[in-house]
């Protein structure tokens, strides 16, 4: 009994087969971990990407057209156009616009108030657009986007808000021109 036991486990561990699908199954996840993260990474760089040609455009067009001051809907109406790859981006998109004082630089908080859909909303933060000429204005952008693999590799370890959303900011400065 002992005999043909010990053959037998002999046997199999000379045996080759099946060496393969032990490696996949050791490789495989790890691998598809990978190339979600990268998907998933590529997927939010062209959102970010987009948000910030988005702003740019637009803030060339507010430093451009002297003698109008566009506000807070004209703006986000403009991103959300120029924006292209955000969904939803009327409602997943808050601005902050600040008056700065350059010579006396206090700057503004590092962090960016967003939206949060898991929460009741709020109304519009600091927003200003009719400072004198000549004055330095900050105009800041929180899009909410949704992880594409919430529960894989990237879309996983970013930081999220109630309803799963993480956060895009762009940041762009100006100067108001005289009118």
């Amino acid at each position: 009994m002992i005999r043909v036991l010990s053959r037998s486990l002999g046997r199999f561990r000379r045996s080759e087969s099946g060496h393969a699908t032990i490696e996949f199954a050791l490789v495989f996840p790890s691998m598809l971990f990978l190339l979600l993260s990268g998907v998933e990474m590529g997927l939010v760089s062209l959102q970010h990407a987009m948000l910030e040609r988005a702003m740019d455009i637009t803030v060339r067009d507010i430093r451009l057209s002297t003698g109008s001051a566009p506000q807070h809907d004209e703006i986000k109406d403009l991103l959300c156009e120029r924006a292209g790859f955000i969904s939803n981006c009327e409602d997943n998109m808050l601005l902050e616009m600040v008056e700065i004082d350059p010579r006396a630089w206090g700057g503004i908080s590092q962090n960016a108030t967003c939206t949060d859909q898991s929460e009741e909303v709020a109304p519009v933060v600091q927003f200003k657009n009719d400072a004198g000429d000549n004055a330095l204005m900050i105009l800041r952008a929180c899009a909410k986007i949704d992880p594409v693999f919430p529960t894989v590799g990237l879309g996983r370890n970013v930081v999220k808000d109630g309803a799963g959303q993480f956060a895009l900011v762009a940041i762009s400065a100006f100067v108001q021109e005289p009118r």
